[in-house]
């Protein structure tokens, strides 16, 4: 398994939490701080506490899932792998047949219609 293929395995797991999280949250207060009791102005310090660990476990993900793909970038230019696709150098080393001649077009005469 190439390091590619890890970086590629780490970006899905952390995109797929960092979704999690968000729909876990809402915006309005409702979310999952809501089904533990807590609601508007009555708060409890748990159902807060879940909502800070919410907050920074966003901020954390995006934080990690960003770092993630900047490093997987590092790591293909690294890589010394040229910019060009796999497919262009097959393209390249099967010999290409040479267009046939372009003939001149044959007009008809349309004058007897």
């Amino acid at each position: 398994m190439g390091t590619f293929s890890i970086f590629l395995l780490l970006i899905v797991i952390v995109a797929f939490l960092l979704v999690v999280v968000i729909m876990v949250q809402n915006p309005k207060g409702g979310g999952l701080s809501s089904s533990f009791g807590g609601g508007g102005t009555q708060q409890l310090g748990g159902v807060q506490k879940t909502t800070d660990f919410l907050d920074r476990s966003t901020w954390t993900l995006a934080v990690l899932l960003l770092a993630l793909i900047l490093l997987s970038n590092v790591t293909i230019m690294g890589s010394g792998a040229t910019q060009e696709s796999r497919a262009l150098e097959t393209e390249r080393t099967s010999p290409i047949p040479a267009p046939a001649p372009a003939s001149a077009p044959v007009t008809q005469d349309k004058t007897n219609e």
